[in-house]
This record gives structure tokens, C-alpha cells and sequence, in this order.
């Protein structure tokens, strides 16, 4: 996951280039904690672009806007190299430049954008990755996409798993972190600790309140979840955070205690049941991932019940038991115990001081 970055942008530009300088710094702010000084870079057409490149140093990013309007039609490199490239560099400040119509900046000065290319420059600014080349054959469906998800927060849905990883490939650049859930198989909670997993979260709670810790995390970050297979609700977020399903499905998951999940639920030997319920125990006590032990540690007590497997039925109920009494719900973690502790003869505990 990349730095999240909240820098403040100053453009310079002529009065009549606002229009292009109000469509930048939408697109800068929109979904980010970029902050735009737009009023202050305003000047007369045929002000002074040099000193106003130096009041725009009060920034961390200047982003001078070149065009008929803004540039004079004499400039002389020593007019203008010390403001736009010595000083700024002395400075630690970044500078890039945009061409607004068909004027002619010098060579020199770079990063050098075109105003047809804003996202570019966003994507400059925020210090991201440029992305993949789009292929052709996805481009209109790309261009949509990029205007619902990446240009602003949002959530569109596509068919095929094939345009949802190539928006993921070339966009990436556009988001803090692109995150793929697998969500054509396994439970909720599943997808939930998946998808925690990815952002670096451990969630030990139930899984609703998981969720909840989930949607405020992702919903202050400009996350891209792209959810394969189906689109759970709970799991497509508001805030900063846009999110793509793609009602194909895509590769199970390769997060390991959903591979131990899977196993459990496919497998027809006892035996082996009972190894891949200890494994994915211990995974999820690593992880914290205490909703999906869990759902697993239940179905391998009703498993063991069918299959009479008494020290079975004892291992799992004592760790329902104790997931259960670590989320505040006594009474079903009692109940749980007085059936286990009747059956194996044990002398339950004192409810009360005596």
C-alpha cells in the first residue's frame, strides 16, 4: 500500500485559462486531502508568470499553466530559469507544467503535461504509479470507468472479470491501494478477514462489528475494492473509496485461511477434516481473525457430533467457548459449557462467591 500523501498545489495561471484551472483542481481534490490554493493563482492575462511562480512556492507542488494568455511572447531563458527550475529545485519544492493551447513553453522545463491529460498530472502530484497501457479493445469501457472510480469515489458494476483487472492494472495509479476480494465462495467473514487482511487490519470482534471497523478504515482512504464474483453490500463502502464488482467471478482467493476454509468444506475425510480445523485454528489466532475460527470451529462441532467424535466435540466447544466470552456474549459461552461439562462429568464453576 503506498504512502498516502496530502499536498497542497499552487497553480499559476492567466484569467482567462481559469475554466482549465477550475477542471484541475476538481479533479486534484476530488477523492483526496489535496488542497488547492485556486483563487491565489490567479493573475491578469499577461501578468507576471515569473513572480508568480514564486509566490506559488508557499506550497509543496506548483503547477504553472502555460498558454497564449499566461506566456510572453518574448522569453528570454535567463528571464525565467531561475523561478522555474533553479530555485524551486534549491527549495525542495516540486514544479511541473501544463499546456493549456498550441503556445510554445521551453523544451526544457519538465514534467511538461497537456490539459487534455489531467489525470496525469493527479497522478504526478500524488507521487503514483503511471499505470499499464490500456488494451484497445477495453478502452471506451476503460475511459467510463476511470470518470465513475477514478476521477471521483464511486461503485460500478461490470460483467466480465477480464475489464475489471485491466481498469485495476491501469488505474492502480489513482488509488492508495487496489484490493481484490474473492467473492464467489466462502462466507462474509470470510471476504471481511481477506479483505482486513489486505489493508493490514486485525479484527479480532464478530463480524459485524468488523465490518463496521472496515467501511470507517477504507471509507477515509482512496481504496479501489474490487470485489470478483458478487457484490455483498456490507462490503461496497462510501467515503474516499470506490469500488468495482465484476459479477464474473476471478481466482479463489489465495489468502490462507480461506484456502484452509475451502479445504475443510471439500474434504470427505474425517481425519483430515480434523488436521485442517487445527491449521486453520492456529492461522487465525495468528491473524486475529476470530469470526472466521469461529464459523469453523462450529461446523466442525456439528461434524463432530455426526460422526460421535466426543474429544472432538470437547476440543472445538471449549474454543467456541472461549471466542464466545472474549466477545462479552457469557451466557451463550456458559450455556456451551454446562452441555459440554455435563457430558464429560466436570464440576462447573461457581457462578457466585461463597
Amino acid at each position: 500500500m503506498q504512502a498516502l500523501n496530502a499536498p497542497t498545489v499552487f497553480p499559476c495561471y492567466a484569467a482567462s485559462d481559469r475554466p482549465i484551472a477550475e477542471r484541475l483542481a476538481a479533479l486534484l481534490e476530488r477523492g483526496s486531502d489535496i488542497r488547492v490554493f485556486l483563487s491565489d493563482g490567479e493573475m491578469p492575462d499577461g501578468g507576471d508568470l515569473v513572480e508568480k511562480a514564486r509566490e506559488a512556492r508557499m506550497a509543496d507542488v506548483v503547477i504553472v499553466l502555460f498558454s497564449r494568455n499566461s506566456m510572453p511572447s518574448r522569453w528570454a531563458r535567463a528571464q525565467w530559469e531561475d523561478a522555474l527550475v533553479k530555485e524551486p529545485e534549491a527549495e525542495g519544492v516540486r514544479i511541473a507544467f501544463l499546456k493549456c493551447d498550441d503556445c510554445n513553453p521551453p523544451k526544457v522545463l519538465t514534467p511538461m503535461f497537456e490539459a487534455t491529460r489531467l489525470r496525469e498530472v493527479k497522478r504526478w502530484v500524488r507521487r503514483s504509479d503511471p499505470g499499464e497501457p490500456p488494451s484497445p479493445e477495453y478502452s471506451a469501457d476503460l475511459e467510463v470507468l476511470g470518470i465513475g472510480l477514478a476521477d471521483r469515489p464511486g461503485a460500478e458494476t461490470v460483467e466480465y472479470i477480464g475489464l475489471a483487472r485491466e481498469f485495476a492494472g491501469v488505474f492502480r495509479g489513482d488509488f492508495d491501494a487496489v484490493l481484490h476480494v474473492d467473492c464467489a465462495s466462502g462466507t462474509l467473514a470470510d471476504m471481511a478477514g481477506d479483505l482486513a487482511r489486505q489493508v493490514g487490519l486485525r479484527l479480532d470482534g464478530e463480524l459485524t462489528a468488523n465490518i463496521e471497523h472496515l467501511r470507517v478504515f477504507c471509507e477515509a482512504h482512496r481504496f479501489l475494492v474490487v470485489l470478483e464474483g458478487e457484490a455483498p453490500a456490507d462490503l461496497v463502502f462510501g467515503g474516499r473509496c470506490s469500488t468495482l464488482v465484476s459479477l464474473e467471478p476471478g481466482e479463489p482467493s489465495k489468502d490462507t485461511l480461506r484456502q484452509l476454509a475451502r479445504e475443510f468444506d471439500s474434504t470427505e475425510n474425517w481425519a483430515e477434516a480434523c488436521r485442517i480445523a487445527r491449521h486453520a485454528r492456529r492461522v487465525a489466532h495468528d491473524q486475529m481473525r476470530l469470526a472466521e475460527c469461529y464459523e469453523i470451529m462450529s461446523q466442525w462441532r456439528s461434524l463432530a457430533e455426526e460422526h460421535d467424535d466426543r474429544p472432538i466435540v470437547d476440543e472445538a466447544s471449549r474454543e467456541l467457548i472461549w471466542i464466545l466470552e472474549g466477545w462479552g456474549r457469557t451466557p451463550e459461552a456458559r450455556q456451551i459449557e454446562q452441555v459440554r461439562a455435563a457430558e464429560f462429568d466436570e464440576q462447573l464453576p461457581l457462578l457466585f462467591d461463597v
